[in-house]
């Protein structure tokens, strides 16, 4: 029963939603917190943000998008089939407490693990405003799911064909300015969240983002996801993977991110032809 995917919903043509059983996770998660998972025996290991979490059925909330060979392997199982195995819950919970009032900015598929932070931030009694944004609107995700807690939801494309034109750092700005924040919660690219954090720190807003480093172990044992926070080094398996949006070296974080990609795109092209490597 354990790991066995229970569902599989398609989001997008790149974008899948699983509900797996996990019952011994999902009684311990929190908002904010990862799980590290192996498609197969010989796969590679990769964390992925808990969308949904539910003590009670026992299942957990992963979504997956194809970017890469283990996304696209896991994109490709189906109900009934079972992940190799799962590890977690990993890092730390998000800061959940009463703020006054909250602005949650999810960038693409970031708006997916956004769900039971902000449900629980709803739930300790803030007022809840998310902010989505995407290219276009046949791209964007989870509006109607943050909707079921927030007070209201925005809605950002680059090209316009849903809500506001343009960016979502925009909207939070405007947000900001006519209502106030007293705490921004942002997931999403890094680049989206470096610039959230830009914007916010000029009204001296507390910023928390959560980082997706390459990870390796999910333990803070092999060091992949090293990150630089306030001048000191973190790891975003144990010390996150929620920090301080004003104090993260983006650079750094995204010079490394670009570290394997073209090991990345030899493996995926592999794995499109079915090709065998032989070194």
């Amino acid at each position: 029963m354990a790991n066995k995917i229970l569902k599989k919903q398609a989001l997008r043509s790149d974008l899948f939603f699983f509900t797996v059983a996990a019952p011994e996770i999902a009684k311990k998660a929190k908002a904010g917190q990862f799980v590290v998972v192996r498609v197969d025996e010989e796969g590679e290991r990769i964390p992925l943000s808990l969308a949904r979490i539910n003590p009670e059925e026992g299942t957990l909330g992963l979504v997956v998008q194809t970017v890469g060979v283990t996304s696209t392997k896991f994109s490709e199982l189906n109900e009934g089939d079972s992940l190799s195995d799962i590890a977690g819950p990993m890092g730390h919970q998000t800061p959940i407490e009463n703020y006054g009032r909250v602005v949650l900015v999810g960038g693409g598929f970031g708006a997916a693990p956004m769900y039971p932070i902000g449900k629980a931030l709803k739930e300790a009694g803030n007022t809840v405003t998310s902010v989505i944004g995407a290219r276009s609107a046949d791209l964007l995700i989870y509006e109607d799911e943050l909707a079921e807690f927030s007070d209201q939801v925005l809605v950002s494309t680059d090209d316009g064909s849903k809500g506001h034109k343009g960016l979502v750092t925009e909207v939070l700005k405007q947000e900001i300015e006519t209502n106030g924040a007293d705490f921004i919660m942002a997931i999403g690219p890094a680049i989206m969240m470096k610039f959230v954090a830009l914007t916010t720190k000029p009204y001296n807003v507390k910023t928390f983002v959560s980082l997706n480093p390459i990870m390796v172990d999910g333990t803070g044992m092999c060091g992949a996801c090293r990150v630089s926070v306030g001048g000191q080094t973190k790891f975003g398996c144990t010390d996150g993977p929620d920090f301080d949006g004003h104090l993260v070296d983006w650079d750094l974080l995204m010079s490394r991110q670009r570290t394997y990609l073209t090991e990345e795109k030899e493996a995926m092209e592999r794995h499109e032809c079915n090709c065998v490597h032989h070194s």
